[in-house]
């Protein structure tokens, strides 16, 4: 690959990790970090121009989906699941049958 394409390929793979670290939801976040790194890997070992130029366009297509997916899911994010709280923030106590 020749350089001006494998630094397009590094702008787009780092816009797209960029936004996918961007989801509030957890789930979503651990979900598109993964499939970008997974997607982007297989492109880098690609020799063939014309699969690249097919695969730059494709995720390019898909980084302006992923990025009104982030967006709507920043505005609907929901709470915080217990693998995101900080280790140093007590849990809520658990409730006792008398407590009100």
């Amino acid at each position: 690959m020749s350089g001006p394409a494998r630094e397009a390929l590094q702008a787009l793979y780092q816009n797209t990790l960029r936004t996918s670290q961007s989801f509030a939801s957890y789930n979503f976040r651990s979900y598109f970090v993964q499939r970008t790194n997974d997607a982007f890997r297989a492109a880098n070992a690609e020799q063939d121009p014309s699969k690249l130029k097919e695969f730059m366009d494709e995720k390019t297509k898909e980084l302006e989906v992923l990025k009104r997916s982030a967006i709507i899911n920043q505005m609907y994010g929901g709470r915080k699941l217990v693998v995101e709280t900080p280790e140093d923030m007590p849990l809520p106590k658990k409730m006792e049958r008398g407590d009100t």
